[in-house]
């Protein structure tokens, strides 16, 4: 098995026991070992349309699309081939005279992982602060940034700014930036941040010149200057006592110019205690006011109180934090693409374990919330995966009427696929379980350092047809390994897992659901086939060439990914790099393509084409079809960790620091 070289992001099993799975259910396994369940008694209810309001026919309002997040857009002419051209590797100037069907390039981060979104002819990417776009925030600065581009031209026009957890990387990895897509709805957007906030802005930002509520007159940070060891260098003495009379001298214009705020010479100051206030009047003709707030003698730190004219900072509507409100102690980041159904916003918490990978600091602090969108009131949380959270949660929810019920899907830290009635848990104020289904083997082990043959979810588990498709994964930090891939029918209620466990001295009573291994049989512990098992089918290795061995490529490894769906074909990306093509009915595999190269994203399926990128910064291309045929590669020349989406016949790709709007030239 090959091992991939990555950076963080956040986040064996024998043929004989794939094999029993099978067998132990009563079903009959399909030629190869992909496991089949017999056909659901009742055939589930497809699920309706359920694409954002109040974005154009042919945006992405959120990952996936919809709330079913199935990464189908409609879409014609979509380029195969393209060049993305030069930059310069001292500017980063961009020189396009090599570039094919690019229409625009924009800026990100050093390291991006969020999937575009683009609606309302806004494009925005999750990521961190690399590009530098606010004066105030110099690239140097770690942040956590959203930031919304011009659809048509690429332009920047406004990011909402993150700064670092003061817990470090325990709860805010460096680097790490924004991970998730938003949602937008009309001229709302909704997202997660690096800080375990779950924000609403507006998405005009405050270009509309007005300032949305209830959050207004926020105050941001401009710039923070500590008192130095160098009496010649040191200007907070000289700053501070011309505050102290009444004045702004010229360090302290000098500081405020360079973090993109000019103060005029009649700036008026008044003293509140040890802390400062300064207003003034810029030619736009809003009055500005700023703050300046002491830490004793060593330290003072500038805000500025957003106003209409800060274009380029996010208008922030409402925000909830996780960690301070609900006591979630999110691991190494937050990372959730919220969806939505009416005024409901569903969430995962990504609550976790802590520094040393073995405690969960905060075990009955919510893993999933359901929140008033217009008010960020929480309407009802679930903390059911509690002390089994396994490493971190960054998964996302889902959400479709299947068998006629509203259910919203979560993927669990434990491993485990969670469904709830949406509207009676809305109702009743608490959450109203529908069914859960263990996505692990009862007798595969987690171990510390990739070494764990039992994994939880980072995918999103995806409707198609009235099933739910969901793939196991681990943090890429820990490597490569087993991984399993499902189908189920959502119209069974309780535990619907493949298996039960119980203890010998009583096979009548199932024993709880345990962290680590669900059953151990050296205690006496034993996996028997669940009569309720919601499993439509189960692929983790298929021996395709009739050898009789289970080769690299006829494997489904851990997947960081999610499944994409259209005419009954199925395409998912492992972390081992193994890109797969499967039947979405019965889960036998049609072709599976190495990619030679970890596969971070999930892909897209277009215009009767399917594309998928890489670490290695590829874009593969295939054709739509159950027979593997590869119509081009595209280097992106850096990492692509997130997923290509599809908007008003424009492909949309961001790489690790840049966005790229892929289009044919003669269009």
């Amino acid at each position: 098995m090959r091992t991939a070289h990555w950076t963080l992001l956040f986040a064996a099993l024998a043929v004989s026991s794939l094999i029993c799975v099978g067998q132990l259910s009563g079903t009959e396994p399909a030629s190869g070992t992909v496991t089949v369940a017999k056909a659901p008694s009742k055939t589930p209810s497809a699920a309706p349309s359920t694409a954002p309001v109040g974005v154009g026919e042919h945006d992405w309002g959120q990952w996936g699309g919809s709330s079913v997040r199935n990464n189908t857009p409609e879409g014609e002419d979509i380029p195969v081939e393209w060049n993305i051209g030069e930059f310069d590797l001292q500017t980063g100037e961009w020189n396009d005279e090599e570039a094919e069907n690019v229409r625009w390039v924009a800026s990100l981060g050093s390291q991006s992982y969020g999937n575009p979104v683009v609606a309302n002819g806004h494009v925005y990417v999750g990521t961190n602060n690399g590009a530098g776009y606010l004066k105030r925030y110099p690239p140097t600065e770690d942040l956590g940034v959203l930031a919304c581009f011009d659809e048509e031209t690429g332009k920047f026009l406004w990011q909402d700014s993150n700064e670092k957890l003061p817990t470090g990387r325990v709860h805010d990895w460096p680097l790490q930036g924004v991970c998730a897509a938003p949602l937008v709805e009309g001229d709302r957007l909704w997202y997660v941040s690096n800080r375990g906030e779950v924000l609403c802005l507006d998405t005009e930002g405050f270009y509309d010149d007005q300032d949305d509520g209830p959050v207004t007159n926020e105050p941001a940070r401009l710039f923070t200057l500590a008192a130095s060891d160098n009496a010649e260098e040191d200007k907070l003495p000289g700053i501070l006592a011309a505050l102290k009379e009444g004045k702004v001298s010229d360090d302290l214009s000098a500081l405020f110019a360079s973090s993109g705020l000019e103060l005029p010479s009649d700036a008026k100051v008044a003293a509140e205690g040890k802390n400062f206030n300064i207003t003034f009047t810029p030619e736009s003709g809003v009055e500005r006011e700023v703050e300046l707030r002491t830490a004793g003698p060593s330290r003072l730190t500038a805000y500025k109180i957003l106003n209409t004219d800060d274009k380029h900072d996010a208008d922030v509507v409402w925000r909830l934090d996780m960690m301070k409100e609900l006591g979630v102690s999110q691991h190494n980041m937050c990372s959730c693409s919220v969806t939505a159904a009416g005024d409901w916003l569903f969430v995962n918490t990504s609550n976790g374990v802590d520094e040393g990978h073995v405690n969960l600091p905060a075990p009955a602090a919510p893993s999933f919330l359901c929140v008033e969108k217009n008010t960020g009131k929480v309407l009802w949380t679930d903390n059911t995966p509690g002390e089994n959270v396994l490493h971190g949660q960054w998964s996302s929810p889902a959400y479709a009427v299947l068998g006629g019920v509203p259910q919203v899907i979560f993927g669990a830290g434990d491993g485990w696929l969670y469904s709830f009635d949406a509207a009676k848990s809305v109702a009743e104020g608490k959450p109203v379980m529908l069914w859960k289904f263990d996505c692990n083997p009862k007798e595969s082990k987690y171990v510390l350092g990739g070494r764990a043959d039992r994994n939880h979810i980072i995918g999103t588990p995806v409707v198609y047809d009235g099933l739910v498709y969901i793939g196991v994964g681990e943090d890429p930090e820990h490597g490569e390994g087993v991984g399993h891939l499902w189908c189920i029918d959502p119209t069974k209620r309780g535990d619907v897992s493949p298996e039960l466990a119980f203890n010998v001295d009583d096979l009548s009573t199932p024993i709880p659901h345990k962290r680590m291994q669900a059953v151990v049989p050296e205690n006496g512990e034993v996996a028997r086939a669940n009569p309720n098992s919601a499993m439509v089918w189960h692929y983790a290795e298929y021996d395709s060439n009739g050898d009789g061995e289970i080769d690299f490529e006829e494997t489904m490894h851990r997947t960081c990914g999610t499944v994409a769906i259209k005419d009954d074909l199925l395409f998912v990306a492992d972390f081992s790099g193994l890109f797969h093509c499967l039947n979405a009915k019965t889960g036998v595999p049609h072709w599976k393509y190495d990619m030679l190269a970890a596969a971070w994203g999930s892909p897209l399926i277009v215009d009767d084409k399917v594309y998928v990128g890489d670490e290695d910064g590829d874009i593969c291309v295939f054709k739509l079809s159950q027979d593997m045929e590869l119509l081009a590669e595209n280097t992106m020349e850096n990492s692509v960790y997130s997923t290509p989406v599809v908007a008003n016949n424009t492909l949309f790709i961001a790489n690790k620091d840049h966005v790229f709007a892929i289009e044919k030239e003669d269009k």
